[in-house]
């Protein structure tokens, strides 16, 4: 077998998001399973080359992983002919233009999301490398956690009938900062730096939506500060000027609603930090990071409102749990477990499909248009927030 070496400048990853989920779960991990197996005899050895700011972390970085290329300088990374595939991972305001000079530079794009901090230059940004003739993709990580994958195959299966309602539930509380370390760095909170529970998870709602369920024709959001005051890194109190809850309804191409709250002030009462309770004429199911639970129609219980007597239904028990599929076919429907039973990492998951996309020409939807999608759908949910009212969201095209 041919092994095939490419460097892939990545920017952002001594972020805690950039360097867990995509340098180690995802390159390095590839990079430990002896490199991607392209199918054609090729096997494909991810070569980072470190970018960012600070020196002494990408020092510390490169030699913690034993990697040898790092740089504080994006242009000659850029520059280098060697370097083929441009990720990034940084704060959402530096992303637009790095991710512009990547596609000016003629290097393959791939990278987290907002793509953007407006619509007009998600747009631009996938004009360009459309343009430009390269590869190029957005992280959309959620489609490919087990609980979503067994989700979609229920869909697809046509488990549900006529699918009614999504209604989801997301968020953990974060701490202020004060008595014990936020979770989240403090430019989430800063609406001036980009932050916003809106502007960070919306992206995410509308691509789950619309590959599972249908487009997004309404929106009718209120977002909201529950916090308003938090300390940052260094100990200093800070106001927050961004919001840090959403509460939405969304209306779906075929004629579903979707309700998704987002919260980084509420505390957990749910099996997982994120659940997706799906309603339909034959059948429900909840599905959450990694489990997903049904109740078919024929088993459905039949409650009677009685609030002077004590229900007699276990209803968590009257659900049944759907196996995990360890033979499903790659993509968004593949396998929910690893050779070795683990859940499959879904960032890694997407970085093979995309390196594929590249280097073997595996088809690819999850394009810097769908990241403008997302983009679109923050962009509208604070505009009805803001205006009190339903916007209508526009189907966007190149």
């Amino acid at each position: 077998m041919t092994r095939r070496t490419v460097r892939i400048a990545m920017n952002g990853v001594t972020g805690r998001m950039g360097h867990h989920q995509h340098l180690v779960r995802s390159i390095l991990a590839l990079r430990a399973e002896g490199g991607l197996d392209l199918g054609d005899g090729t096997r494909l050895w991810p070569e980072p080359v470190l970018v960012g700011r600070r020196p002494d972390a990408l020092r510390a970085l490169a030699e913690r992983h034993g990697l040898q290329h790092w740089t504080t300088d994006l242009g000659a990374a850029l520059a280098d002919p060697d370097v083929e595939v441009y990720f990034d991972a940084q704060a959402t305001p530096a992303r637009e233009d790095a991710l512009r000079r990547a596609i000016a530079a003629g290097k393959h794009v791939y990278g987290e999301k907002p793509t953007a901090t407006s619509l007009a230059a998600a747009l631009d940004l996938a004009r360009r490398a459309h343009a430009a003739g390269v590869r190029h993709g957005v992280v959309q990580d959620k489609l490919f956690l087990p609980g979503l994958r067994k989700l979609r195959r229920l869909v697809d299966g046509g488990f549900f009938g006529r699918v009614l309602s999504v209604r989801g539930e997301f968020g953990y509380w974060v701490c202020e900062g004060d008595e014990r370390p936020a979770q989240r760095p403090s430019w989430n909170y800063r609406a001036e730096d980009g932050g916003g529970i809106v502007t960070d998870m919306f992206p995410h709602w509308e691509y789950v939506l619309h590959e599972l369920f249908g487009r997004v024709r309404t929106v009718q959001a209120l977002a909201t500060t529950h916090v308003p005051r938090r300390w940052d890194e260094r100990g200093e109190p800070y106001a927050v000027t961004a919001d840090d809850a959403a509460y939405a309804v969304f209306e779906l191409e075929g004629g579903a609603v979707a309700q998704i709250n987002s919260s980084w002030a509420v505390r957990v009462h749910r099996d997982e930090l994120v659940e997706f309770q799906v309603d339909g004429t034959d059948g429900s199911a909840v599905a959450g990071l990694r489990s997903c639970r049904v109740q078919h129609r024929a088993t459905t219980p039949r409650p009677v409102w009685n609030p002077d007597l004590p229900h007699t239904h276990p209803f968590r028990e009257q659900w049944q749990e759907v196996p995990d599929d360890p033979d499903a076919p790659d993509g968004p429907d593949g396998p929910d477990v690893n050779g070795t039973g683990e859940p499959v990492n879904c960032f890694k998951a997407q970085w093979e499909l995309f390196l594929r996309h590249v280097y073997a020409d595996a088809p690819y939807r999850w394009d810097l248009l769908a990241g403008a999608r997302g983009v679109q759908l923050a962009e509208l949910g604070l505009r009805s927030s803001a205006r009190g009212r339903r916007v209508d969201v526009p189907e966007i095209t190149l």
